[in-house]
């Protein structure tokens, strides 16, 4: 049997909440009474995705990075309606309300962006500052939406597909994930025991739904991606719900998933200050190949 990875980060506590149905594991970082700040990880990753984060914004606030629900250590509900952005929306007002405080610092990546800004545009009173990183707002995302960006999207597509997904991510010890891993971030980014850890918290299965952590990753596509294709068609008419938050975006250049073409005019969304970071040199994984640039821009606006 292999030995479970190391995921101790020096300074970084765990433990659990429970939010509504579902039991949220969490790691944090810093003096509870601070000025809260989530942080939430994207697809196939877990809180450890925000390990350099933790700890350098832990020295000025409570930072709380959970692993959404169905990931990792967290509750996973077996089914794919329970993965619906308004549940996940919930979940982050759920874990304010955990931790005694009026509203927090949302800062997402990649799907957990997009609960961020879902969060901001449908619970302001609930969030004092947005910080996206990679994704755009859906109503940018789809107004930007080209050939090119619809090709590099297909996976979205094979997603919706029962089992095969499961069976094609998960061949080989997960071998397909890791060379993705690697070609997609700059050299050095991911160490073996990073992957380690990102293979293990998707192996996690519930004994009481029965369902894993990739199958429950999985089930945000099949639960949001035609949902939100309505519903951002439908908002288009209206020019969908505005960001009026204090917004930060922060953006890889060489993104193999979201092109550079599709987060143009992510301020034109944000009626509120707004702030744009762009890294030439990172990749789709922007927080763990550029933690110095990420932590720097992330205090400064969070900080001001």
């Amino acid at each position: 049997m292999s030995r479970e990875p190391d995921t101790n980060v020096p300074g970084v506590r765990h433990d659990y909440a429970q939010v509504g149905e579902v039991r949220l594991h969490y790691a944090e970082c810093g003096r509870r009474g601070e000025r809260l700040v989530l942080l939430l990880h994207g697809f196939p990753e877990c809180w450890y995705s925000w390990r350099h984060q933790l700890t350098a914004l832990g020295e000025r606030f409570h930072v709380v990075a959970p692993d959404l629900r169905g990931y990792n250590l967290s509750d996973k509900p077996a089914r794919v309606e329970d993965y619906r952005t308004e549940k996940l929306v919930g979940d982050v007002v759920g874990l304010m309300d955990h931790f005694g405080a009026r509203d927090a610092a949302v800062v997402g990546h990649d799907w957990g962006a997009a609960v961020a800004w879902a969060t901001a545009a449908r619970r302001p009173e609930r969030v004092w500052k947005v910080a996206s990183l990679q994704v755009p707002p859906l109503p940018v995302w789809f107004a930007n939406m080209t050939v090119k960006q619809a090709l590099s999207s297909w996976y979205m597509l094979f997603f919706q597909l029962p089992f095969l997904p499961e069976w094609q991510i998960s061949a080989n010890d997960f071998a397909g994930l890791e060379r993705m891993f690697k070609k997609t971030s700059r050299p050095g980014t991911f160490t073996d025991t990073d992957l380690a850890v990102y293979k293990n918290a998707l192996r996690q299965k519930s004994e009481r739904t029965n369902t894993t952590a990739l199958t429950a990753a999985l089930n945000y596509y099949r639960a949001n991606v035609f949902a939100n294709l309505s519903r951002s068609l439908g908002a288009a008419k209206s020019g969908g719900a505005r960001i009026r938050v204090p917004t930060l975006f922060i953006y890889g250049e060489r993104d193999f998933a979201i092109r550079p073409e599709s987060v143009r005019d992510v301020g034109k969304h944000v009626d509120a200050p707004y702030r744009e970071l762009r890294l030439a040199h990172s990749n789709h994984w922007v927080q763990q190949e550029s933690p110095a640039e990420v932590n720097a821009a992330l205090l400064s606006f969070l900080e001001s």
